[in-house]
């Protein structure tokens, strides 16, 4: 018998597969077609502060008082926080899986009141997403370090369920964070989150979106960082996140290090069911290679389960394969 649990950030996992916040994830009844296939959580569609500033922007007229103001911001803030709970609560409802908030802000002081809300709407957990990109020459790298850490911190005073944050690439030591994250009192972390890719068009010579979906190849630094950060910081799960698009992608995630992955492009593409056919294929791994549990081969290949544990650290192209023809 093959055993697929697992557990991330606290919470008991039927297998490693969770859905990515998206949305797939903002419908109820893709929702219930993805426990059917076998999904062991799901992460809901995120809570965007943005979105809640820009249509109170709308409303809004540059004469409004600053009264009006007030108003109209409480009103919009709290029509949109209620329509993001009334979901949570009925998904709850409808599924036996654990639902998780994704909330989305860039002022600190947002944050834990969103997140009370959800923990009393039955939220089994949050994922909070910063996703900042200073470009301002003078800013203090630090500062965005302890603005991660400040946040954890008031959340993890402010609510009973598991915090866990989506990380993107942009620092300079990915494992310091994720350490200040633990010690913070985070429980889990998502390694990586993908950024808004800008593209440029050059025939109408103007910025446009690029490709929103992520491809199978770009799972190498998920691989990498999985591997690094399990070894170096035990304390705290890692959900392996971006380029996990079949089997292969979730075994080899689970070698490196992680606790769960999350999966979003493959789920577009292919559909719900695609989670059952990625389950099979791991269990047709496992059995092959004489594993009855997850953790028999969790963290098998990390960087401190491996001899060769460099490999997790090449930068350079040439290192490794000059190495290779002698």
């Amino acid at each position: 018998m093959i055993d697929l649990t697992t557990e991330y950030a606290g919470l008991r996992l039927k297998n490693p597969i969770v859905v990515a916040s998206s949305g797939l994830t903002r419908n109820l009844r893709t929702i219930k077609e993805l426990e059917a296939a076998g999904a062991a959580a799901v992460v809901l569609k995120s809570l965007f502060e943005e979105q809640i500033e820009a249509e109170m922007s709308q409303i809004m007229s540059p004469t409004d008082y600053p009264e009006a103001a007030d108003y109209i911001n409480a009103y919009v803030q709290s029509n949109e926080i209620s329509k993001h709970l009334d979901f949570l609560r009925e998904v709850k409802q409808e599924v036996s899986i654990p639902v998780i908030a994704s909330i989305n802000c860039f002022r600190s002081d947002s944050w834990v009141d969103f997140a009370k809300q959800f923990e009393d709407a039955g939220a089994n957990a949050l994922e909070i997403n910063v996703m900042r990109l200073d470009t301002d020459l003078f800013y203090d790298a630090n500062k965005t370090e302890q603005m991660y850490v400040n946040i954890v911190s008031s959340l993890v005073r402010a609510v009973k369920i598991p915090v866990t944050v989506k990380l993107s690439k942009a620092f300079s030591n990915i494992p310091s964070i994720v350490d200040k994250l633990r010690a913070a009192g985070a429980k889990g972390v998502v390694l990586f989150n993908r950024s808004y890719q800008p593209d440029i068009d050059i025939e109408k010579v103007q910025m446009v979106a690029g490709n929103v979906f992520s491809h199978a190849g770009e799972i190498s630094d998920t691989i990498r960082y999985a591997g690094i950060v399990s070894a170096l910081v035990p304390g705290i799960s890692i959900a392996s996140s971006t380029g996990v698009h079949d089997a292969a992608g979730v075994i080899k995630c689970i070698l490196a290090g992680a606790h769960a992955t999350q999966m979003c492009t493959a789920l577009y593409k292919e559909g719900p069911g695609f989670v059952a056919e990625t389950l099979a294929a791991v269990e047709g791994w496992m059995d092959r290679k004489g594993y009855r549990s997850v953790s028999e081969f969790r963290g098998y290949l990390s960087a401190g389960g491996i001899k060769s544990a460099t490999m997790y650290e090449r930068m350079q192209f040439m290192k490794y394969f000059s190495n290779k023809e002698n």
